[in-house]
Order: C-alpha cells, then sequence, then structure tokens
C-alpha cells in the first residue's frame, strides 16, 4: 500500500495482515512501556477539515506511539479559510517534505484528490459520505477479537446508513470477509438501491435484528442532512434506537457497537451503551489507536522500501 484511502481496494488477506499487527499492537498498548520505533524519524501530519475528537485523538496518539513527529494543523485558522485552495495547501505541505498525512475532509474525494498531488503516504481519516477505512478496520478488530471470527457472522447495521460513511466502509469490509449484512432503518435513512449492494435491507428494526451476532448502531448525521429525514428525535428513538426489548430479537450473545459520538436515548439506551456483558463501544475506542498503529505503520514499511508484512 502507499496510500490507505478506502477498503474497497483492499484484498482479505491485506485486511487479516493489518488487522494481525492490529493484534500486536493492542498488546503493546496495553504494556507498561506502549512505545515502539515504527516511524521514528518520520514526520506525521494531521489534517481534519471536520470537527473530531476520537479520531483525531487516535491518530496522534499512535504516531507518538511509534516515534514520530506529529503535528495537528488547526485546519479552523488555516489558509483555506483565506482562500487558498485544497490542492494549494497540499503543495505547500509536501514543500516540507512530510511522510505521512492524515486526512479528514467533509467532501467526498477531498482526500483522493490530495493524495494525487503530494510525494508522501496519505490516510483517509473520513470523506463525506464515501469512506471511513480506518473506524471499518477497527470495528472489524474489535468483532474478531470478541467473536473469534469475521466470516459467516449476522451483522446488522442500523440507523443513518444514507450519510454515514462508517456504513459505507462496514459493509465492504465484512461483505468481503464473507459476512451476511443487514441494513435497518427508516425509507427515508436507506440509500437508493442498497438492496443492489449485497445486502438485506429492513425497515422493521425487530426482523431486522432476529438472531444478529453483532449490532451496530450508526449516529443521526444531521450536519449532513439537507431536509427532514425523522418525525422527531423521540419519535426515531420509539422505532430505531437500541433498548433492551429491541436487543432482545438478536442473538443472546450478540455484541452492540457504535462509533461515536453516542446520542444516548435517540440511537442507543444508555443502559445498553454501558452494559459491560453486551456493550463493546470501549473496546472498539482502544482497537481504533491500535488499527491506526498497524496502518500506518505498513505504509512507513513501504515507505523505506521494508515488505509489508506481518511475520508469523
Amino acid at each position: 500500500m502507499r496510500h490507505l484511502l478506502g477498503i474497497e481496494t483492499l484484498r482479505p488477506d491485506q485486511i487479516t495482515v493489518l488487522l494481525d499487527l492490529a493484534d500486536d499492537y493492542v498488546r503493546l498498548n496495553r504494556s507498561p512501556a506502549k512505545h515502539g520505533q515504527a516511524l521514528a524519524g518520520l514526520t506525521q501530519i494531521n489534517m481534519f477539515f471536520e470537527a473530531s475528537t476520537r479520531t483525531q485523538a487516535s491518530f496522534e496518539i499512535a504516531g507518538m506511539r511509534l516515534g514520530a513527529d506529529v503535528m495537528s494543523m488547526p485546519m479552523q485558522a488555516s489558509s483555506i479559510k483565506k482562500g487558498e485552495t485544497l490542492i494549494d495547501t497540499a503543495l505547500t505541505l509536501n514543500a516540507m517534505h512530510p511522510d505521512l498525512l492524515v486526512v479528514r475532509h467533509p467532501h467526498s474525494g477531498a482526500v483522493a484528490l490530495l493524495a494525487e498531488k503530494v510525494n508522501c503516504a496519505v490516510i483517509n481519516a473520513g470523506d463525506g459520505r464515501h469512506e471511513h477505512p480506518t473506524q471499518a478496520l477497527l470495528d472489524a478488530l474489535t468483532i474478531r477479537r470478541t467473536k473469534g471470527r469475521l466470516h459467516r457472522l449476522t451483522v446488522a447495521i442500523c440507523g443513518d446508513i444514507a450519510h454515514s460513511r462508517v456504513a459505507r466502509s462496514n459493509i465492504l469490509l465484512l461483505g468481503r470477509m464473507e459476512s451476511r449484512i443487514r441494513l435497518i432503518g427508516p425509507p427515508t435513512l436507506i440509500p437508493a438501491g442498497a438492496a443492489d449492494w449485497g445486502v438485506e435491507v429492513f425497515h422493521d428494526m425487530r426482523a431486522g435484528l432476529k438472531n444478529a451476532d453483532v449490532v451496530m448502531m450508526l449516529r443521526l448525521q444531521k450536519e449532513r442532512m439537507d431536509g427532514a429525514f425523522i418525525p422527531s428525535a423521540r419519535e426515531y428513538y420509539h422505532r430505531y434506537g437500541l433498548d433492551a426489548e429491541k436487543l432482545a430479537h438478536a442473538a443472546p450473545d450478540a455484541i452492540v457497537m457504535h462509533p461515536g459520538p453516542m446520542n444516548r436515548g435517540v440511537e442507543i439506551d444508555g443502559t445498553i451503551a454501558d452494559d459491560i456483558n453486551r456493550s463493546v463501544i470501549q473496546e472498539q475506542v482502544e482497537m481504533g489507536v491500535a488499527v491506526r498503529m498497524a496502518a500506518m505503520d505498513l505504509l512507513a514499511r513501504n515507505l523505506r522500501g521494508r515488505p509489508a508484512v506481518v511475520s508469523a
């Protein structure tokens, strides 16, 4: 890999290699030292054109734990706000010879465009409604560590599918690993043609959750909505918010996921979110650091001409 722009370009064996390496980094992160040297001497620049807490902090910690020089640019105060184009910003940064750019942008395709203009590795930290590859990878690692596998699971992705890059990346990844995927949500939040993606579509949550192994709730992406997609938050929670009664339709050992930030009482009941026997939401946050360490490690190996493989 020269860049990590999406799940769409990854083969199943590449996904497995990355997850295996991330498992190694989980162990490192739980050790007293918590530091490696995979990015020693390299410069990592984080460019977040959208507000982020978990993802930006996760990439910053991942880079520092691997020994990189890490800089996070305050894009709200950048030259972009003064009229500079994204391409000019990219060329300016390129002249500083960074090794890794981590980019989040509100427009689909912007990160791929930037990657064409720079001489370093680029990681997509989320672009518009397109993709969020490291979120899907951390979700996959969480599922694999909890369930012991990714193949032949039934995964229900519930909520605002239409505006979610997380949903798109998870559909691609989990489908590639032969899991059965169900999309659940009101018709206004399910993209037209979703049934042609190799998934099942449900508008009744209880039917969609029946015997599911994994229940993945999504945040309502209100900042990307340009109309009234739901009658009210109260009505949405009544029909599509995850509570104990709806979760009872899933498999008895089903796990509950959410990429965050959560809207308690809208997408998920707080008791379910905090249930240590069912919820793996905090584990997702932990796995995020390990997955981002693994992704940057593999990209750095390519930069240095080393094989991007994990030893057995």
